[in-house]
C-alpha cells in the first residue's frame, strides 16, 4: 500500500508540473488579448482587393486559450471574427475555400469569385485543438526561398496566416547577426564573409554543418538580409505570429580560435563530405557565455526577439567529445547563456538529432520539441515529458514527384491528439517540409487538420479541396482524382515521398535511385498504368475547368509523373540490352530514352514551377555585379545538382532530383548521351573485354565520383557545369498546357501500354 499512494503520489506531482510546463510556453506564444484589427484588414485587401470592402472583422476572445474563428453574415457583410489575426485570416481561407469555392496556392491562383459574395446559412465556429502551429524547415529557407523577394514572401506569410501558422522558423538575416557578434571578439569583416557561406547554403551553416561553402558572402547580400529579414518579422509579428529565431550552440568559426587563442575550441569532422570541418566552442569554457549573450544582444538589436530560440546542436554530426557529462553541460550551458541574455528564453529543439542529456539538462518549462516527422516521441517517452509539435516532414530537397499518404496526413495529427496516455505534452503540430512548392493538397490537407480534433472524410475533403482548387468538380476531375486517391496519394507509401526517376539519376546500367536515401519510383507504390488513365479522365474536364490555372499545373504535373515513370523502364530495358549484346535493342531504347528527355523537358517547360531558367535569373537578379551575380547562379546551380564543391568522396550529389524545364536538357541528359556514347564503343569489343559495372557504388547505392574512368569524368563534367555560368534557359512558360500534354499523351501512351502490359 505504501508504493501505491508513493506512486500516487510521484504521479500527482507530475501531473501538477505537466500543467506547469505547458502553462508557460502556452503563455510564451499565446496573442495578446483583443488585438488591432487592421492587419486582418490589411491581409484581406491583399487576397481579396476587389472584395473587400464586403468583409467585416470583429476580436473575440480565445477559447479555453485556444485561438478561435467565427464566420457569419450581417447586414450585408461576411463577419469574420477571431481571437488574432492569424484566426480571422484562417477565416477568410475557410470561407473562401467552403463557401465562395475558391483557392490561392503555390501551384496557381482559381479566384473566380462572383460580384456578391455567398451568404453564410448559419454562423460557423472553429476551434483549434492545438495552441502551437509551427511551419519550416531550415532547409526550406533555400531548397525553395533562397532567392524571394519582399514580393514573394509578402504572398507566402499570407498564406500562413490563412493556413494557421503562429509559429513560424525565420532565420532571414542571420549572416548579418554573426557579422556584428564575431566583429565583437576581433574578427574582421573579410574573415567573417569567407566563414560565411553561399546564399543557398545558409541552412546548413545555421544547423551547424558547414562554413564557407560556395563564399565568400559578399556585403551586398548581408545588407539585403537586414532590409528583408525586418520586413519578415515585422509583417509575421503584426498578424500575431511568434517567429523562432536563432540560438547560439557553440558553432564557431575555426578561425576565431586565432583571435582568441585562450578558447578550448575543438574541430568537429566534415559533415557528409561537404568543405572542411567545422569547431565547435566547448560551453563550459568563459567564452561561451560571452558569446551567446553577445549573438541574442545582437539578433535582439537588430530584429527583436519573441523568446524563442532554435538550437539543435550536433545536427547530423557527432558531438566532439565523449559522454553524456559533456551532452549535459551542453544543454545545461546552452540554456543558462541564453537565459542570462533573455530571461523568457525559451529553447525550440528539432528532434532530428536529438540527444537525450541535452535535453533533460534544459528546464521543462523552457524548451519545446520539435518533432519533424512525428517519429521521435516513441521512443523517448514523448519527450520526456517536454511539451512538444507533432510534425509532417513530406518533400526532401524541392523532389518533384507527385505523392505522400493522403488519409495519413489528415489521421495522423487527430491521432495523436487523441493519445493522450502516451503523447502526454502534446501541445501543437507543424509543417516542416525541406522544400515546398509541390503537392498543394498535402499541404492544405494537413495545414486544415489545424482545426479539426476528429479526421474528416478524406474522400468526402478531397472533394471539397477540389471544388475550390477548380471551382468547380466535374465528373471527369472526380474519377481522375479517385484514381490519384488510390495512386500517388494512397495509402501504399508514407507522407514523405521517395519517388525518383532514371532521368534524374547519375547514369549506370542498373539505376537504383537518384539522390541519397531516395529509390526509382516502384510499381508497388501503384500501377503506372493507371496514372495514364488519370490524364484521360483528366483531359475530359468541362471548359470552365479547363480554364483555370490551377486545373492547367495539375495536368502538366499529372503527365509530368506519367513520363517520369516512363523513364524507368525504357532505361532498365536499355541496360538489359547491353548486357545481352543486343546492339539493335540497345539503340532503339536508347534513342527512345533520349527522345523522351526531349519530350519531358518540353512538357515542364509549360509551367513556371518547373523552370530552371527562373532559378537562376532569380539567383543572378539579386547581384548588384557581374561577380555577385555569377557567384549567386554558382550557389543556385550546385545546390540542386552536385551539392557542393567537387570532393572525390561526394555523396550528397543530385539530392534534389529536380524535374525541371532547362535542368533535364542541360544537365540530365547530357550526362546520359556521353554514357550511352560510351557504351556503344563498348559494345564495338568483344564481350570480354566490355565496360561492366563492378564496385561503382557507394553506400546509397549509387555510382562514385571515383568508381571508375568514366565516372571521374562525368562528375567533373558536372563539377564544370555548376562553376561556370552559363546561358539561362528558359524563363518564362510557353508551348500552352493542354495542347503539349495531349500531344505527348498520343505519343506515349501507346509505349507505355506495351511496356507495362502484364
Amino acid at each position: 500500500m505504501t508504493g501505491y499512494f508513493k506512486n500516487r503520489n510521484m504521479s500527482f506531482r507530475f501531473k501538477v508540473l505537466t500543467l506547469i510546463v505547458l502553462s508557460i510556453v502556452a503563455v510564451a506564444v499565446a496573442p495578446a488579448r483583443g488585438f488591432d484589427t487592421q492587419a486582418a484588414e490589411r491581409l484581406i485587401r491583399r487576397v481579396v482587393p476587389a472584395h473587400a470592402q464586403q468583409f467585416r472583422v470583429a476580436a473575440i476572445p480565445a477559447d479555453n486559450g485556444k485561438d478561435v474563428f467565427e464566420i457569419e453574415s450581417g447586414k450585408g457583410r461576411i463577419v469574420l471574427r477571431g481571437n488574432s489575426p492569424v484566426a480571422v485570416a484562417s477565416a477568410l481561407n475557410w470561407y473562401l475555400k467552403y463557401y465562395c469555392h475558391v483557392q490561392r496556392s503555390w501551384c496557381g491562383d482559381q479566384m473566380r469569385l462572383p460580384a456578391k459574395l455567398p451568404v453564410v446559412p448559419e454562423k460557423v465556429r472553429q476551434v483549434t485543438p492545438y495552441a502551437k502551429r509551427s511551419y519550416l524547415n531550415y532547409c526550406t529557407f533555400n531548397y525553395s526561398m533562397s532567392w524571394w523577394n519582399w514580393e514573394r514572401w509578402e504572398r507566402e506569410i499570407d498564406w500562413m496566416a490563412m493556413h494557421g501558422i503562429n509559429m513560424p522558423l525565420a532565420v532571414t538575416g542571420q549572416e548579418a547577426v554573426w557579422q556584428r557578434t564575431l566583429r565583437r571578439f576581433g574578427m574582421s569583416d573579410d574573415e567573417i564573409r569567407a566563414f560565411l557561406v553561399g546564399p543557398a547554403y545558409q541552412a546548413w551553416q545555421w544547423m551547424t554543418n558547414i562554413e564557407g561553402v560556395y563564399g565568400p558572402l559578399p556585403q551586398q547580400w548581408i545588407n539585403r538580409s537586414i532590409v528583408l529579414g525586418k520586413k519578415i518579422l515585422q509583417r509575421e509579428r503584426d498578424l500575431g505570429m511568434t517567429p523562432i529565431l536563432q540560438g547560439f550552440t557553440g558553432y564557431v568559426p575555426r578561425a576565431l580560435k586565432r583571435h582568441q587563442p585562450q578558447a578550448d575550441i575543438v574541430e568537429k569532422p566534415v559533415w557528409f563530405f561537404v568543405g572542411g570541418p567545422t569547431a565547435q566552442l566547448n560551453p563550459v569554457d568563459p567564452l561561451f557565455s560571452k558569446m551567446a549573450k553577445a549573438f541574442i544582444e545582437e539578433q535582439t538589436r537588430l530584429f527583436g526577439t519573441d523568446h524563442i530560440y532554435a538550437a539543435d546542436p550536433f545536427h547530423e554530426g557527432k558531438p566532439p567529445v565523449s559522454g553524456d557529462d559533456y551532452l549535459t553541460a551542453v544543454g545545461k550551458k546552452i540554456y543558462e547563456a541564453t537565459a542570462a541574455a533573455d530571461p523568457e528564453a525559451i529553447i525550440a529543439m528539432q528532434t532530428w538529432s536529438m540527444r537525450k542529456p541535452i535535453v533533460e539538462a534544459i528546464p521543462a518549462g523552457r524548451i519545446i520539441m520539435l518533432d519533424l516527422n512525428s517519429q521521435k516521441w516513441k521512443g523517448s517517452q514523448a519527450f520526456w515529458g517536454r511539451p512538444w509539435l507533432a510534425g509532417i516532414i513530406h518533400n526532401f530537397g524541392g523532389n518533384t514527384a507527385m505523392g505522400g499518404n493522403l488519409n495519413e496526413v489528415m489521421e495522423r495529427f487527430p491521432r495523436l491528439l487523441n493519445n493522450k496516455s502516451e503523447t502526454r505534452n502534446l501541445s501543437g503540430i507543424g509543417m516542416f517540409p525541406e522544400a515546398i512548392g509541390h503537392n498543394p493538397v498535402i499541404y492544405e490537407a494537413a495545414s486544415e487538420m489545424a482545426w479539426h480534433a476528429r479526421q474528416p472524410d478524406t474522400k468526402e475533403w478531397l472533394y471539397g479541396y477540389l471544388r475550390g482548387r477548380y471551382g468547380r468538380l466535374d465528373d471527369a476531375v472526380k474519377n481522375a482524382w479517385d484514381l490519384l486517391l488510390e495512386t500517388v496519394y494512397g495509402r501504399k507509401t508514407g507522407v514523405e515521398t521517395f519517388r525518383e526517376s532514371a532521368i534524374c539519376a547519375r547514369p549506370a546500367l542498373t539505376v537504383y535511385g537518384a539522390s541519397p536515401n531516395g529509390a526509382l519510383n516502384s510499381r508497388k507504390n501503384y500501377h503506372f498504368q493507371t496514372l495514364w488513365t488519370a490524364v484521360r479522365s483528366m483531359m475530359a474536364a468541362g471548359e470552365v475547368t479547363r480554364r483555370t490555372d490551377t486545373y492547367k499545373y495539375d495536368l502538366v504535373d499529372l503527365m509530368r509523373q506519367c513520363l517520369a515513370d516512363l523513364a524507368i523502364p525504357i532505361q532498365a530495358n536499355m541496360g538489359n540490352a547491353y548486357r545481352n549484346s543486343k546492339r539493335d535493342s540497345f539503340a532503339f531504347y536508347s534513342h527512345q530514352f533520349l527522345e523522351l528527355m526531349d519530350d519531358f523537358d518540353g512538357l515542364l517547360g509549360t509551367r513556371k514551377e518547373f523552370l530552371l531558367g527562373k532559378w537562376l535569373s532569380d539567383a543572378r537578379a539579386i547581384g548588384t555585379t557581374t561577380a555577385e551575380k555569377d557567384l549567386y547562379e554558382k550557389n543556385a546551380r550546385g545546390l540542386i545538382t552536385i551539392w557542393g564543391p567537387y570532393d572525390s568522396s561526394a555523396i550528397q550529389y543530385d539530392y534534389s532530383a529536380r524535374q525541371w524545364n532547362g535542368l533535364v536538357r542541360t544537365f540530365y541528359k547530357p550526362r546520359w548521351e556521353k554514357f550511352i556514347a560510351m557504351l556503344q564503343g563498348e559494345l564495338k569489343k568483344q564481350p570480354d573485354q566490355r565496360y561492366r559495372e563492378v564496385n561503382i557504388n557507394h553506400r546509397f547505392r549509387r555510382p562514385r565520383n571515383n568508381a571508375n574512368d568514366f565516372y571521374r569524368m562525368i562528375s567533373q563534367w558536372e563539377s564544370d557545369w555548376v562553376t561556370r555560368p552559363g546561358v539561362i534557359t528558359q524563363t518564362a512558360a510557353s508551348g500552352g498546357e493542354l495542347r503539349t500534354v495531349q500531344r505527348f499523351y498520343r505519343k506515349w501512351h501507346p509505349v507505355a501500354s506495351a511496356l507495362y502490359r502484364p
